[in-house]
């Protein structure tokens, strides 16, 4: 794999973030992952001071994810803070429930609108993508699912990949790595704790310490256009912990 990062959103409940990115660069990360909360409302000076943080640790952030809301009202802004902290890619990373289109039109639509929210960023050229989790996979009435009518809807669209939500989203991850692979730019990469364990960290497990197939997975998206592998578990109870053992296993891998 080519260098991992580290999805900050792992580490929110874990505060100062001074301290995480310290952690972070002893570990031996080189690159991190930001999240629309971590710096939406932050000043130009927060932001100057955050990437300061990043520079004294060793680490850089090629990739972000912003909420649509921001990405559509006020792109302007998002453009400053990728520029101010090197962000080259994009990611949109969720739809609240009582948003989401109930056919396959209305799922088209919306990729069509990502389409359009993405066009100032790729003009810019930073990457710009749908970052999935569970919903995307699950059967519309006519029996095809979201993620095929977002990227029909959204031609231009990348795809982070987060491989652990396709499965619990009851699909194949190695199915959409061959159909749509050629849209992977990004790859969120986090494991699956063996049924009934884990239960006080969401079912979720470090990397190479749940049931997922890494190893083969790793074959599969090398065949691919990724070029950033992030680590992410959505509910750790010792982030440190995370993020030493997932680095070790990704490495291996």
């Amino acid at each position: 794999m080519k260098d991992v990062s580290f999805q900050l959103y792992s580490a929110r409940n874990f505060p100062p973030f001074a301290d995480v990115l310290s952690a972070l660069g002893d570990a031996g990360y080189t690159q991190v992952e930001g999240y629309g909360a971590l710096y939406a409302a932050l000043s130009d000076e927060q932001i100057a001071a955050f990437k300061s943080g990043l520079e004294r640790n060793g680490l850089a952030m090629p990739t972000a994810h912003f909420g649509l809301d921001m990405l559509e009202s006020d792109p302007l802004r998002v453009m400053q803070i990728a520029n101010a902290l090197g962000i080259r890619a994009i990611y949109c990373p969720y739809l609240m429930p009582d948003q989401r289109p109930s056919d396959a039109a209305g799922w088209r639509a919306f990729g069509a609108r990502l389409q359009s929210a993405g066009k100032p960023f790729r003009d810019a050229g930073i990457d710009f993508g749908w970052h999935n989790h569970d919903f995307e996979f699950h059967p519309l009435p006519d029996g095809s699912v979201p993620l095929e009518h977002i990227f029909a809807g959204g031609p231009d669209l990348s795809w982070e990949a987060d491989i652990a939500w396709i499965v619990r989203g009851g699909a194949d991850p190695f199915a959409w790595i061959q159909k749509y692979g050629n849209r992977i730019t990004a790859v969120h990469v986090k494991d699956i704790a063996p049924k009934g364990e884990k239960t006080n960290e969401d079912g979720w497990a470090d990397v190479g310490e749940g049931t997922l197939d890494w190893k083969g997975l790793t074959r599969a998206l090398s065949e691919t256009p990724a070029q950033y592998f992030i680590a992410e578990h959505d509910n750790p109870s010792d982030f440190r912990r995370f993020a030493k053992r997932s680095l070790a296993s990704i490495q291996s891998y």
